[in-house]
């Protein structure tokens, strides 16, 4: 089996948020995530793009947020991904349960879904986000749950358990996920699972044709990302998803990262990227997430692009000492999605 058979699970979800500090807030204080990067839009550099995972931002586990600040709400409908999920360890439900009820979360009732206890909830931006409760089946042991943050070890979320998807065409999305080397493994209802076989992050896609139609804003998904090694495998993908009648963006230098994009039929922004440099091409283990990182060719105009930027006030990104690997990363394409494109 080869790179280009299949991708290795979801590298990373981008979503669109408001108050930056409000967003810094909530998920290193109220889900313990750690601030593995602060830097910018580079097509918008007046906003931020944050970046929240594990302690190194291991791939699989990082959501990454542009926080518009005064931007308008967006409203979760066809054409977009409808749910993020993350997944919690067995036990934990109760703690999350009294954790969220007592932030500023809009927690609702848990449910069964394919075998699993899942606890919907949204952020204050109303972001809709999912904890999946059990061990991930086909864990590595790649990922390095957040220990020095406000949630103890034995509760802290352990990257992404998936992704839903809710599609204009569920049966155009079904075909490209095929070709990206997605197998459909159950369906009850209006949602079908699809899986990468011995990788973890599944992708269930919903067929409700009544749905609203999606609309970006704060409290929505920009896009998905999903995992390839490097470089030379993310061309042949590229060069795969051409020849399926995928339009694909050049390779673009993310610099934590490599990345190409695509929207696919269904109207939902997909990246391909790469699982290196990672985070600590500029920073040590240590200092993740402690200061404003920008790439060279915008360092030279740092003190405007400074001056712009509103105070995270926050300090859960102090340095620590810890350890291990990282990567992730975001994009965009030219597709009009009411919203600056980011990077």
């Amino acid at each position: 089996m080869t790179d280009t058979d299949r991708l290795h699970g979801i590298h990373h979800v981008t979503a669109v948020a408001s108050d930056p500090a409000g967003n810094v807030a909530f998920y290193t204080d109220v889900l313990g995530l750690r601030m593995v990067k602060r830097t910018v839009n580079f097509d918008d550099v007046t906003t931020y793009h944050l970046y929240y995972g594990d302690t190194t931002g291991t791939p699989g586990t990082a959501m990454t947020f542009f926080p518009f600040g005064e931007t308008r709400q967006g409203r979760v409908g066809k054409g977009m991904a409808s749910a993020t999920a993350f997944r919690a360890p067995e036990g934990s439900l109760a703690y999350w349960q009294e954790r969220l009820q007592e932030s500023d979360a809009d927690v609702t009732e848990p449910v069964e879904r394919f075998g699993e206890t899942v606890l919907p909830f949204r952020d204050p931006d109303g972001q809709p986000l999912e904890l999946v409760f059990g061990d991930d089946p086909h864990d590595d042991g790649a990922v390095e749950a957040w220990g020095d943050g406000p949630v103890p070890a034995e509760h802290a979320l352990r990257g992404f358990a998936g992704v839903t998807l809710l599609p204009t065409d569920p049966d155009a999305t079904a075909d490209v996920l095929a070709t990206m080397g997605y197998e459909a493994t159950d369906t009850v209802g209006d949602r079908t699972r699809y899986e990468v076989p011995d990788r973890a992050g599944v992708v269930d896609v919903l067929d409700r044709p009544d749905a609203p139609a999606a609309r970006p804003g704060a409290g929505t998904v920009h896009h998905v990302a999903f995992r390839t090694p490097d470089s030379e495998s993310e061309l042949a993908w590229r060069e795969a998803l051409l020849d399926a009648g995928q339009r694909v963006t050049e390779q673009k230098d993310r610099q934590y990262f490599q990345s190409i994009y695509f929207r696919e039929p269904g109207g939902i922004l997909f990246e391909i990227a790469t699982e290196g440099p990672g985070f600590t091409a500029d920073e040590s283990v240590a200092e993740l997430g402690s200061e404003l990182k920008l790439p060279p060719w915008l360092e030279d105009d740092r003190e405007r692009i400074e001056a712009g930027l509103q105070p995270l006030d926050h300090d859960s990104t102090e340095p620590v000492t810890d350890g291990g690997v990282a990567g992730d990363g975001s994009g965009d394409t030219d597709a009009d999605d009411g919203q600056p494109g980011g990077r």
